[in-house]
């Protein structure tokens, strides 16, 4: 076995080989870029070595830097996590070369595998169904455009080396194949510093299942079943979960075979994953495989009582699989496990990727039942230069229903202040009937995705109250603290209970739900209020909060609710729903303006990839003017209304500011 190996990768996957290694004893080498100099995986690591700059091209994608760490100190292999340079072929090859070991696949099996297109091609010379398509090198648009006239549409043009969901689109008709082509190739340039695509026909409706496979270097192939990731937004994989609710045990047989077939076609070594398409009849057909550890490996791993990383570091160290997996070829799950993958992101804006401090960071406590995988603690920050995810969240139980009840749990114990999260659309997400009676497709959430956010959800008024007075309550608590730090401790001005000479008191609580100002006449004190909002009138008593808690009676009925504060507002959640409610000053001022429309602002800080417009052209209203990158993602910029472009005040190159002005429009 090693005794010291580095970790080519950063953030969450970075956090999780560490502890495999530290258990077998293992030294852990991490590498990290200016933007992760204070990273958990590089306070966590034995040691760790600068590699470059904040982008991914100037640090986790040289190479050499990670390979020059790696010999200077003293590392015997490299594991490569995933994303990066996990699938590089050329990597692979460049870390034997140098005398160490890649705990991966070899690059040869990288080459014929982890190209789409060349392992389409394997797949269908073996006898694998495959989707219609092409998979050619010549990557003339003209060529593409009528290879993609030949398979018809609907077609999803996908990046040839690359994964994740990054460098993917669906065209459903001719006249959207060039501007699509044009930024998936773009996209897939900067994600993995390559542009080949493949064009292949788009199945409606299906289901993504998965096969994890392992071989070792003796020539024994496991399959360890199946996962269903059918649960996506934008090919972005959102729940993922085994054993699968469609998989029958004959349909997972016939898939076991074949992903075993392929791995042993290419004396296949380590880890590696074989997707599939699955129509709703059950036909399937070969996606792709991919040549590393995937992010949802955990819930294989939770079902099945195995360490999938140890089986990694074993097998590149030269032993065999375990003798019960060759035995079996395969392993009986033991209940079930679901992932979800907590994100700094904001589902009403689009799912806009977020970044800053995690000013607060509360997640479920581990346990048998509950795993957390995470990258990062309360404190630290999320940066615009990579995915922006906080956590994954896994869990397991003796069958899917308690599996999903067991998540509904995790997720409520669950706060997240500093930057928005998803962790509201996971609720809805896990309480959805699709995901309930396992029927979810991978376009589902796409086609509804507005079942998922809860915007045209009617006033939740018991909601409402109890953001109301848990306000009241917290600024009562904070107001002789503010009067004894102002030097008087018993001045009437710092009671926080809107005593007035000769009335009773009254405070306005003005909180914003989904944006729409909501003001809250209040009366009393002490757990002891009349709320009067949206023509309605409540009666609370008994109110009291302490540790995060909130008890109270409202019009008879007594509540119990958990409450999360930010500097912005309150959070509220009654063990089912999660409510978030900004607060707003009590009494504002709006100047009505039509010069709202004149610029194009940045949405979050990142990088001008493409400037469309310049001075003196005439756009057109939501005609898309600029294109920046941020979050490893693609944001297309538009003209807010139809008009000349005064000036242009970003480049191509550019890092941008949130809210820097990118364009200004002559006025109207």
């Amino acid at each position: 076995m090693f005794q010291r190996i580095l970790i080519a990768n950063r953030g969450e996957i970075a956090c999780r080989v560490i502890p495999t290694c530290r258990r077998l004893g293992i030294q852990t080498v991490a590498v990290y870029s200016e933007a992760d100099a204070g990273a958990q995986h590089v306070r966590q690591a034995d040691v760790a070595y600068p590699i470059g700059g904040p982008r991914p091209a100037d640090s986790y994608l040289r190479g050499e830097a990670i390979i020059e760490a790696a010999l200077k100190s003293g590392a015997q292999a490299i594991h490569p996590g995933y994303g990066f340079l996990s699938e590089n072929a050329d990597f692979a090859d460049a870390v034997v070369s140098a005398g160490l070991v890649f705990i991966g696949p070899s690059g040869e099996s990288m080459r014929r595998m982890g190209s789409k297109a060349g392992a389409k091609e394997l797949m269908s010379a073996r006898g694998v169904p495959v989707v219609p398509g092409y998979t050619g090198a010549d990557q003339d648009a003209a060529l593409l455009a009528r290879e993609a006239e030949r398979i018809g549409f609907p077609l999803m043009i996908k990046a040839a080396h690359g994964g994740g969901g990054k460098g993917m689109r669906i065209v459903r008709s001719a006249a959207e194949f060039a501007p699509n082509l044009e930024s998936c190739q773009r996209e897939a340039r900067n994600a993995f510093g390559r542009d080949r695509v493949l064009l292949e026909r788009y199945i409606e409706q299906p289901r993504h299942i998965e096969f994890q496979v392992f071989g070792d270097g003796h020539g024994n192939v496991v399959h360890l079943n199946e996962r269903e990731c059918s649960a996506q937004r934008r090919y972005q994989k959102v729940l993922e979960e085994t054993p699968s609710p469609f998989v029958t045990p004959e349909l997972r047989a016939k898939m076991g075979e074949a992903a075993i077939a392929a791995a042993r076609a290419l004396d296949y070594v380590n880890a590696g994953t074989v997707e599939f398409i699955v129509g709703p009849a059950g036909d399937f057909y070969f996606m792709e495989i991919n040549t590393r550890l995937q992010v949802e490996h955990p819930v294989t791993e939770m079902v099945l009582g195995l360490d999938l990383v140890e089986l990694q570091l074993r097998v590149a160290a030269g032993e065999p699989l375990p003798a019960s997996l060759i035995r079996n070829k395969s392993v009986p799950a033991n209940g079930h496990a679901i992932e979800l993958r907590l994100y700094a992101e904001d589902p009403e804006q689009g799912f806009l990727p977020g970044s800053g401090k995690l000013e607060r960071l509360r997640l479920p406590a581990p346990s048998a039942n509950v795993r957390i995988d995470s990258g990062v603690i309360e404190g630290d920050t999320v940066t615009i230069f990579y995915d922006p995810m906080i956590a994954k969240l896994i869990v397991w139980d003796r069958d899917r229903a308690s599996a999903l009840q067991r998540m509904r749990e995790a997720l409520a114990a669950c706060e997240v202040v500093g930057p928005k999260s998803n962790v509201e659309f996971l609720e809805r997400l896990v309480r959805h009937p699709a995901v309930v009676e396992g029927r979810i497709d991978t376009g589902y959430l796409d086609r509804h995705l507005e079942e998922f956010l809860g915007a045209d959800d009617d006033r939740d008024h018991d909601a409402l109250a109890a953001a109301a007075t848990a306000w009241l309550l917290h600024e009562e608590a904070e107001a002789p603290r503010l009067a004894l730090a102002s030097g008087d401790a018993h001045s009437p001005w710092g009671r926080a209970d809107g005593w007035r000479l000769g009335h009773p008191g009254r405070r306005i609580v003005a909180l914003l739900d989904r944006g729409e100002r909501i003001e809250v006449v209040a009366q009393g004190s002490g757990g002891s209020y009349r709320l009067d909002a949206d023509g309605r009138r409540i009666a609370v008593g008994h109110a009291h909060l302490a540790d995060g808690l909130l008890t109270l009676e409202a019009d008879g009925t007594a509540r119990r609710w958990q409450v999360a504060f930010d500097r912005n507002g309150v959070s509220v959640h009654d063990g089912v729903r999660r409510r978030t409610f900004t607060h707003a000053p009590s009494f504002t001022w709006t100047q009505e303006s039509a010069a709202s429309g004149d610029r194009i602002v940045a949405p979050m800080p990142g990088r001008i990839v493409v400037v469309k417009a310049q001075a003196g052209d005439e756009v057109a209203a939501g005609q898309e003017v600029l294109v920046m990158e941020a979050m490893k993602m693609e944001l297309s910029l538009k003209a807010p209304r139809a008009g000349k472009i005064d000036s242009v005040q970003a480049a191509a190159g550019d890092f941008v500011d949130a809210d820097a002005v990118l364009v200004r429009l002559e006025a109207g």
